[in-house]
């Protein structure tokens, strides 16, 4: 079986979540691992718990991606003494690189709260709180005619849709000219004969954060060995990027049937809610996870009902004088649903590579740590 090095993983994984967007109080991104080692193997999983790892092992994987991070706080020290210490040990010892991809997943277009959005049916959906906005830059690059659908192909994987359009690019013919020096080894013309060639100028938009990405395949496919490009900054809005997502339901519900509707989805038993069970629900404000901090938010932008996890006693409270419905429906069923999503997003990516040979696993072995009681 072929393998593939972890720093070309390490680049796919940043296409699905970019490191810029994390948190600054976060820890993601490589927790554990040699950039250099081969991988032929992966598990995703939501949490690095021992039975996690352990199951990794097993499997002989070489990579465990999972959603919180192993390492969150500094260590004064890694000692086997202590549970983190001892997970550290049998991670290294057995090969296994670790990374985490936590608020960046969270945020990233596509990632968890996108997921969980879905899921619940929500439509038109915008981030709850902005964090940052999407930097804009306009690439241009000169390129031979007879290469510009090459060129295109190249670069439509890292620029923006521009609303609900995909592959968006200007070209406009023109001349090219230079006159290749003592050294160079020209794609056309020879040394110091002025050359003129018919060219395409390609306008692509891009990102600021893929911009190193489309540069890089820019380079791999133009035929020059130096070839014309400019960078221009835009003033252009960009995306809102952000924590959770608010959008609508297609029909209104009561809070009572969306919260069972949600409980069945995520397959969450100890889903609780606040509010009057018959309050109609179409607005709807989301946060995977622990989410209760963004409540003022979600009243702010006019949502019916707040669905997280890990709300409070205090939590529940305000959204009563708030005047607002939550759905807590835990934090492992409202983020659980990245496993499958991601291990399927990691195919779709190395298969459009071609590396299929490189075998992807969602962990099955984790479950909620909570349990039920109950009494006669």
């Amino acid at each position: 079986m072929k393998n593939i090095k972890l720093s070309y993983l390490l680049g796919i994984i940043n296409k699905i979540a970019p490191p810029g967007l994390a948190e600054s109080w976060d820890n993601s991104g490589l927790q554990i691992g040699d950039p250099d080692a081969n991988i032929s193997r992966i598990m995703v999983a939501l949490d690095p718990t021992p039975s996690v790892i352990d199951s990794a092992l097993a499997s002989s994987c070489q990579l465990l991606i999972t959603h919180h991070p192993l390492i969150f706080k500094p260590q004064k020290n890694i000692s086997t003494a202590t549970t983190l210490g001892k997970l550290i040990h049998t991670a290294i010892k057995g090969g296994l690189a670790i990374v985490s991809i936590h608020t960046s997943y969270d945020i990233a277009t596509g990632g968890l709260n996108d997921l969980l959005a879905e899921q619940l049916g929500l439509s038109g959906c915008v981030p709850l709180q902005t964090t940052s906005l999407q930097e804009l830059v306009k690439l241009v690059v000169f390129v031979p005619e007879d290469h510009l659908e090459r060129m295109r192909t190249a670069l439509f994987p890292h620029i923006e849709n521009q609303g609900n359009y995909s592959d968006c690019s200007f070209a406009a013919a023109g001349e090219g000219s230079f006159t290749p020096l003592e050294g160079a080894t020209p794609f056309v013309g020879r040394s110091g004969i002025l050359e003129r060639v018919r060219e395409q100028r390609l306008e692509v938009l891009v990102s600021r954060v893929s911009l190193p990405r489309a540069i890089k395949a820019l380079l791999n496919a133009h035929p020059y060995e130096e070839p014309a490009l400019d960078i221009y900054p835009l003033f252009n809005e960009g995306k809102r990027l952000g924590l959770g997502r608010i959008g609508q339901l297609a029909n209104p519900v009561p809070l009572a049937v969306f919260a069972a509707q949600i409980s069945e989805q995520l397959q969450a038993p100890l889903l609780r809610y606040v509010g009057e069970p018959a309050t109609r629900i179409h607005k709807v404000a989301l946060c995977s996870g622990s989410g209760a901090s963004l409540l003022r938010e979600a009243v702010r932008a006019g949502a019916d009902c707040l669905v997280t996890g890990d709300v409070k006693y205090h939590d529940a409270r305000d959204a009563q004088d708030q005047g607002i419905a939550v759905i807590d429906a835990g934090h492992f069923p409202s983020e659980h649903i990245m496993t499958a999503a991601l291990t399927e997003q990691l195919r779709n990516l190395l298969g459009k590579a071609g590396h299929t040979e490189c075998e992807i696993l969602p962990c099955t072995v984790e479950t909620d740590p909570f349990r039920t009681a109950g009494h006669s």
